[in-house]
C-alpha cells in the first residue's frame, strides 16, 4: 500500500530506526533523532546501492516520488542514477567553486613558494589586469583555445606584445596545475604558440651610449644636482654593473666590507641562484659615503616618500633622463657597457659572464657557480673600478693598467 501524508506526519523517532515504504523501493527512514529521510534501494549491474533523495519535509512526499521517478527511467536507460547524481554536483560545483580565478589564485599560493615578493605580486597584478575580467568567472575546465586567442589578441591590440606572450606563459602554468590536480583535463595554452597569433616584434636591445662617450657620462654622474642617494645609486651601478633591481633591493646584511665582498641572495636574482659581486676600494668609498648619508640600518637606498621600502626601479631612469641621456643610456647600459670594454680588453669571457649573473646553472651547479673565479673577478672589478676612475678624471676612455685575465 502507498504511503500517505498522515502516515508520515504521525511517524514518531523510535530506539531503532525504521522503515516506512512507498513503491518501486522507495522509503522514508526514521531515525532515533527524528530525521525522515527519503532513500531509494536498486541495483545496477548486480551492485545493491542506496541513493538519497533528500528530507522530509523539505522534500514532500510529491516531489520525493518526482525525484524516485527520474532516477528509475535513468536506471531502465543503463544510468546508474548515483553516478549521475554524483556527476551533477561536480559540474555545480566546477561552475561555482572551479573558476580560472579560483584556481589561478591557488596555482599562485603553491607557485610563490621560491619567488621573491616583487615576482610574485607582478604576477598576480598580470592576472588581475589581464585576465580575470575577462576569464576569472569562466570554469576552468570549460576554457577553449580560441578564449586564450582572443585574450591574447586583445592585450596585443592595446600595443603590449610582450605582455600578452607574458600571459599566454602565465596562464599556460596556472592550467598546468589544474591538470596535475584534477580540474581540468586539458591544458588549451600547450596548443597555442605565441608565434601562431601576435604579431612578430623586432628586439630591441636596453639603450647605451657608446664607450666614446663613457667620459662625459662619469662627469654628468660626479656633478648631478638632483638627490645624492640617487649619484651614489649610479656611481654603484657602474662600478658593480649589477641588475637595477639587484641595486635597489641591496640591504646592509649582504655586504662584507672587510672581505670586500657583496653576497646578493638567490632570492633577489634573476637567475635564482646567489651571486658574489668583488668590491672594489673605490666601491667601498661609495658604500662609506652610503652608510653615513641614509642613516637606513636594512636598505641601501631607502625610498624617498617611505623609507621601509626600496627606491623605485625608475629612479636611476630619470636621473640620466634629466643629465641629458633620455633614449640614449639606462641602467642597464652599464651592463652592455662593462661587458663589450672587458672582452675588448682581453679579460676571460667566462670571469666576465659570471660577473654579469649570465652564466647557465642547473640545479647542481647553482650552490657553486657564484663563487667560481673569485679570485681573478675581484682583479678585473678593481680594474674596471681604476679604469672608470682614469677616465673620467681624463676626459676620454683610456686602456686598462690591470692585466686581462
Amino acid at each position: 500500500m502507498a504511503l500517505t501524508d498522515t502516515e508520515i506526519r504521525r511517524s514518531k523517532p523510535a530506539e531503532k530506526a525504521y522503515k516506512l515504504f512507498d513503491s518501486g523501493g522507495l522509503h522514508l527512514l526514521v531515525t532515533p533523532s527524528g530525521g525522515r529521510l527519503w532513500r531509494w534501494k536498486y541495483r545496477f549491474e548486480g551492485t545493491e546501492k542506496q541513493l538519497a533523495l533528500g528530507s522530509y519535509p523539505a522534500l514532500s512526499l510529491a516531489d520525493a516520488r518526482e525525484r524516485h521517478a527520474k532516477a528509475r527511467r535513468q536506471l531502465s536507460d543503463g544510468i546508474d542514477p548515483m553516478a549521475e547524481r554524483k556527476a551533477e554536483k561536480a559540474a555545480v560545483l566546477a561552475s561555482t567553486e572551479h573558476t580560472f580565478q579560483k584556481i589561478a589564485e591557488q596555482w599562485l599560493e603553491h607557485w610563490r613558494g621560491n619567488k621573491s615578493a616583487r615576482h610574485s605580486e607582478t604576477t598576480r597584478n598580470r592576472l588581475k589586469v589581464n585576465v580575470y575580467p575577462i576569464l576569472g568567472d569562466r570554469p576552468i575546465a570549460d576554457i577553449e583555445p580560441m578564449e586564450l586567442v582572443q585574450l591574447a589578441k586583445g592585450i596585443e591590440s592595446r600595443g603590449a606584445s610582450d605582455m600578452a606572450k607574458r600571459i599566454l606563459q602565465i596562464v599556460g602554468m596556472v592550467f598546468r596545475y589544474a591538470v596535475a590536480h584534477g580540474y581540468s583535463k586539458r591544458n588549451p595554452a600547450a596548443e597555442i604558440r605565441p608565434s601562431d597569433i601576435l604579431k612578430p616584434t623586432r628586439k630591441i636591445n636596453m639603450a647605451r651610449i657608446d664607450a666614446k662617450e663613457l667620459p662625459a657620462l662619469l662627469r654628468s654622474i660626479e656633478v648631478y644636482q638632483g638627490r645624492q642617494l640617487t649619484r651614489l645609486a649610479i656611481k654603484l651601478m657602474a662600478l658593480t654593473f649589477v641588475r637595477t633591481s639587484e641595486l635597489i633591493g641591496a640591504r646592509w646584511e649582504e655586504f662584507d666590507i672587510d672581505a670586500r665582498r657583496w653576497s646578493i641572495p638567490a632570492t633577489r636574482m634573476k637567475m635564482k641562484t646567489p651571486h658574489i659581486v668583488p668590491l672594489s676600494l673605490q666601491a667601498i668609498e661609495v658604500l662609506e659615503l652610503l652608510r653615513t648619508l641614509s642613516g637606513n640600518r636594512e636598505l641601501l637606498f631607502p625610498g624617498e616618500q617611505d623609507s621601509r621600502k626600496p627606491m623605485s626601479n625608475m629612479t636611476i631612469l630619470k636621473a640620466l633622463e634629466r643629465m641629458g641621456y633620455k633614449g640614449r643610456m639606462t641602467g642597464h647600459g652599464f651592463r652592455g657597457l662593462a661587458s663589450t670594454i672587458l672582452h675588448e680588453q682581453g679579460y676571460n669571457h667566462d670571469h666576465i659572464e659570471l660577473q654579469l649573473a649570465h652564466a647557465p646553472r642547473n640545479a647542481v651547479s647553482a650552490a657553486y657557480n657564484h663563487a667560481l673565479y673569485l679570485e681573478p673577478r675581484a682583479i678585473m672589478m678593481q680594474d674596471w673600478a681604476d679604469f672608470l676612475e682614469r677616465t673620467q678624471r681624463g676626459g676620454k676612455v683610456l686602456s686598462f693598467r690591470g692585466t686581462a685575465a
